[in-house]
This record gives C-alpha cells, structure tokens and sequence, in this order.
C-alpha cells in the first residue's frame, strides 16, 4: 500500500529534513565549540549529526514522490520517536550532565523532531491510500 503525497505531507516532510540538515552542519563542523557551550560530549554531537544526514535524504526522497509507500512513512514516523525517546532517555540516564543551554537544547530539539512526528503520523493517519 502507499499514501497519496499531498502537498501538506510535502511540506512536513521538506521542513523535517531542512532541519535535519540545519542541525546536521553545525553538529558536524562545530561540535568542539558546542560541546563546550551545552557541556555535551564533543562526539555525541558530532555523531548525532552525522546521523542526521541519511536521515534528511530519505525524506527529500520522500518528499519528491507523488505516492509513498505507507511503510516509508511509518519508517520515518519511527526514526523521529525513537529519536524524541533517546533525546530524554539520554538526559535521564545521567551518562551526560549537560549544562542549563545543553538540557535545554536536548529538550527544543527533541520536541521539534516530536511535532514532525505528529504531523507525519497524522498524514499517516489521514491520508489517501492508493494500492501498489
């Protein structure tokens, strides 16, 4: 089965990954500045966006197509919670003790990817099924 890539779902999916990429190049090439401005482990950031990219190229797959395979989209609704889960997981494991700017950053980011999840779920959720 897929579902009928309607320009909303367009949309959501061009915006997770502008983000994705808008998070990926500062973790990258900046991670020793902002590991010591969030008190976060220099190759946690560096990896996390690292992560990021593959991620952001499958949603401008995504986004591109005029029908996407339901699993697709269930796959990604995935990524993005289990990304949210291990953001707070982190924080409460206390294996990093990130400053004030460091928790608050763990906590905006993950709740940004929890909204793309939303809106993406919903799509999911609402959208127009087309047999393969």
């Amino acid at each position: 089965m897929s579902i009928e890539n309607t320009p909303f779902l367009r949309r959501v999916l061009q915006a997770d990954a502008a983000m994705g990429v808008a998070a990926a190049v500062p973790t990258i090439f900046a991670a020793g500045y902002l590991s010591t401005l969030l008190s976060l482990p220099e190759g946690l950031i560096f990896w996390a966006g690292i992560a990021l990219l593959p991620i952001a190229a499958f949603l401008v797959v995504m986004a591109r197509k005029p029908v996407i395979p339901v699993g697709w989209l269930r796959e990604i609704v995935l990524i993005n919670g289990a990304w949210v889960v291990a953001s707070f997981a982190l924080l409460l494991s206390r294996l990093v003790e990130p400053n004030l700017l460091g928790t608050a950053f763990i906590v905006a980011q993950a709740l940004a990817v929890a909204g793309f999840a939303t809106l993406q779920f919903g799509a999911l959720r609402g959208g127009r099924q087309i047999a393969a």
